[in-house]
């Protein structure tokens, strides 16, 4: 007989639990699938956003090598050129006469010179454009997080107060089980 007792408790605690979570259901089912809703959106949001944002990235930077790559090969062509155009016109002035190699030599470390100030210039470019990128990315990094900020700060304000929560529920489970005397009129 003390066995049928506790069997009969249990299932009335069952029962309890389960008409708890059907009213639960009932008063914040809906807030609930919308804040579903919401982290929902919004994740697909910041992963749309970081989709982007590495595409573009990614673009760019498949560009810019590009960009060097095409001038790195352009540099050394001409350099070649240049290089195999002094040599062949070094041995023929050589023949004529000392002074006009003297004045060669001087052509060739000019060249060299706007070869330097070329290759300066364009690291410096780059520079520039690599700091540029990266304000750029920060910037757009910046915007998402006050974004992300905005949208919690949002559903912090419009959340239900945990503690009125658990009151609620304390005085439904009081009232359920017949314990709470209210005052009378």
């Amino acid at each position: 007989m003390p066995a049928n007792n506790e069997e009969k408790l249990a299932n009335g605690e069952i029962r309890e639990g389960a008409n708890v979570d059907k009213i639960r259901d009932i008063l914040f089912g809906s807030q609930m699938r919308d804040y579903e809703k919401r982290f929902v959106r919004l994740e697909e949001r910041l992963a749309k956003a970081s989709d982007a944002l590495r595409d573009d990235l990614k673009k760019r930077f498949d560009s810019l090598e590009s960009f060097v790559q095409q001038e790195v090969e352009a540099l050394g062509q001409r350099l070649k050129a240049e290089k195999t155009e002094r040599a062949d016109t070094l041995k023929e002035l050589t023949r004529e006469t000392r002074d006009s190699a003297k004045s060669l030599e001087k052509k060739l470390a000019q060249l060299e010179e706007q070869l330097s100030s070329a290759q300066g210039d364009l690291r410096a470019r780059l520079l520039e454009q690599s700091k540029s990128l990266g304000n750029e990315i920060r910037k757009t990094q910046t915007e998402m997080e006050a974004a992300l900020e905005r949208e919690a700060e949002t559903l912090r304000h419009e959340k239900t107060d945990r503690e009125t929560l658990g009151d609620l529920f304390s005085e439904l489970g009081l009232r359920l089980k017949g314990e709470l005397e209210l005052p009378e009129k």
